[in-house]
């Protein structure tokens, strides 16, 4: 558009008064920047335009002069005008593919000025200014058009004014918005946030109802099997109260050489093995070897801790292994699950692991604090674990042997008295761990490796008392723990109160079940026991796949046997009663076709086998 209006001049006129040239039918000129004239014309007989005339006067200096030219061009330029001041469309060359379209007012009014069609400035001559009526020009052309004589009006709406009433607007660009669709637009946008919170909504909805139905369907399918077992068990009792012996009749010649609790109903187990064992409290089943572990410490003054290890296939092959002397009390010990290590947890700020092949002590790393508990890695042979008594877990790694590779620390200032290895899928193949605490207060996992470390409690664990024991089970999703009640100690009681003795005495507490479903623990069961009111931990186990459902080993305090309760029901069994007591640790292990729990009492340990399903 260079197209600059450097002059506004009146064409010559019949002699009619000012208000009728300043009229319809008044016409104007204006030149640009390369001497073309610009007339602006609103006679009524022609249309509005703004056309390009030559500046050169015709002979007879009539109206023939001001006749404009419907088509019109400069040396560098072609203009074709129509619409006056409204509209206008510019070539650049005389190709028709030149043509940059048409302008409409809306574009103009915020670019360039309706005289003179040049874009105005922010200062200066072309300075862009209004009219009282609200119209838009450059300074200069407004103030030639006004200075005209009667010329004192608006050239767009015909409002009288003077160059007195010209405003300068300090702006580069002049744009209008539209309130009608500002309005439509900001309640699209209340209306699509209303959507999308809508959507996630019934997005979160959605997910809640497929995970509420995915629990109702493995509830369905647990209550099945339940009432399959139940049914199963009922049949079994029937036939045992008619005193039926068709089932016995059955069995081949040779059933005096299997174990009677093939024919025993629901008692599976039968004593294996019992063995005289001093100064004994933990044990272990190193499968692969097929031998027992014991941690013992010798008798006399100055008595060592060492490990015993006997031969499942005879007692009498036994071996000491002496430990270090630092090493102080064996709190834990944990047999490898691919064999051949034992880990040693203890007093003397020391996790160690033992060859039992070669009997030498393979690394022993330096703790912070006295060990409680130990465990192995379920999904990496190379990782270990130990739970201190300041509540800190830490991990290690076997191939690093300067120190520990991850700590975490759940519950402070309480001891993790007993811990697992979790098998998780989706945490092994990630590289993510996760361990299971047990401490005073209550049930704690912490996760090494994964995106969300922990730790975390288990809901309502802590508000069931005293946590003394836990256990957990590799073949399915159950996990016991044992409580007892909390007792405020009455620090006024007098001296003649009598002296619980190392065993302590038993007490009422519960055993809880609990399922684990990806991140969330689910109680499904529980039931009073009798446990230790002093001890802790005290040890358990879950036994698989010698029933039907997996069971809970359990120590009753008070009668000094091993309760066998199915799970989760936690309904009696069976009763394990081994001679002596009090029972220190309770395990169970699996050796090829037979399922192993070992009860290690004060002087003596039995062992119990059945065979797996």
């Amino acid at each position: 558009m260079a197209m600059t209006g450097r002059a506004i001049e009146q064409l010559p006129t019949s002699d009619r008064d000012d208000e009728e040239q300043d009229g319809d039918d008044a016409a104007h000129l204006m030149n640009d920047n390369h001497g073309n004239g610009v007339l602006l014309s609103t006679a009524p007989s022609l249309p509005d335009e703004v056309v390009v005339v030559d500046d050169t006067p015709s002979e007879d200096g009539g109206d023939d002069a001001a006749e404009p030219e419907r088509e019109c061009s400069s040396p560098e330029k072609g203009v074709s005008c129509n619409k006056g001041v409204s509209t206008a469309s510019v070539k650049v060359n005389d190709d028709d593919d030149g043509l940059l379209g048409e302008f409409n007012r809306g574009e103009i009014d915020g670019l360039f000025c309706p005289i003179c069609l040049e874009a105005w400035t922010s200062g200066g001559d072309h300075h862009v200014c209004s009219l009282p009526c609200g119209h838009i020009y450059g300074l200069s052309c407004i103030k030639k058009w006004l200075g005209r004589q009667g010329s004192h009006k608006c050239p767009h709406c015909k409002k009288k004014c003077r160059i007195k009433d010209i405003r300068l607007l300090y702006a580069t660009r002049l744009v209008a918005i539209d309130g009608h669709l500002q309005k439509r637009v900001q309640s699209f946008e209340a209306k699509c946030s209303s959507l999308k919170k809508k959507s996630a909504d019934w997005g979160k909805k959605e997910i809640d109802w497929k995970k509420r139905e995915a629990d109702l369907r493995k509830e369905v399918q647990y209550l099945k099997e339940r009432t399959s077992d139940l049914e199963d068990l009922l049949e079994d009792m029937e036939r045992r109260a008619s005193g039926s012996s068709a089932s016995n009749s059955n069995h081949p010649r040779g059933v005096d050489s299997i174990p009677s609790f093939h024919s025993g109903g629901s008692h599976k187990f039968q004593m294996q093995m019992d063995i005289q064992i001093q100064g004994a409290r933990l044990f272990g089943v190193d499968s692969s070897s097929k031998i027992l572990v014991f941690a013992r410490r010798l008798s006399g003054m100055g008595g060592g801790n060492v490990l015993t290890k006997v031969s499942l296939f005879s007692d009498h092959e036994r071996e000491d292994i002496h430990l270090a002397e630092n090493t102080k009390a064996v709190k834990d010990l944990k047999v490898s699950p691919h064999g051949g290590l034992v880990l040693l947890a203890s007093l003397g700020k020391k996790l160690s692991v033992l060859s039992t092949h070669s009997n030498n002590t393979v690394i022993t790393y330096n703790l912070p604090a006295s060990a409680w508990s130990c465990s192995w890695d379920i999904c990496n042979s190379h990782y270990l674990y130990a739970g201190l008594q300041s509540g800190t877990v830490l991990q290690f790694d076997m191939r690093q042997t300067a120190k520990h590779v991850g700590s975490l620390t759940g519950l402070p200032d309480k001891l993790v008295h007993t811990m697992h290895s979790l098998q998780s899928d989706s945490s092994c193949s990630s590289g993510g761990r996760s361990i299971l605490t047990a401490s005073a207060l209550g049930l704690c996992q912490m996760n090494f490796g994964g995106s969300e470390e922990g730790p975390y409690l288990v809901p309502e664990s802590d508000k069931q008392g005293v946590c003394v024991s836990l256990a957990c089970s590799n073949y399915s999703d159950y996990i016991t723990a044992s409580f007892r009640p909390k007792i405020e100690v009455a620090w006024e009681m007098g001296v003649s109160q009598p002296v619980l003795s190392a065993a302590g005495q038993a007490t009422m507490g519960k055993h809880i079940v609990y399922t684990k479903m990806g991140a969330a623990y689910q109680k499904v069961g529980a039931t009073y026991g009798n446990v230790s009111d002093i001890r802790m931990p005290i040890r358990c186990a879950i036994v698989d796949r010698v029933y039907q459902n997996p069971v809970f080993a359990s120590v009753d305090e008070l009668t000094s046997e091993v309760v066998i309760q199915e799970l989760p029901s936690l309904m009696a069994l069976e009763r394990l009663k081994p001679q002596d007591s009090p029972i220190y640790d309770v395990k169970y292990s699996s050796v090829a076709s037979s399922g192993l729990v070992g009860c290690l009492s004060d002087n003596s340990f039995h062992l119990y086998s059945a065979h797996l399903v």
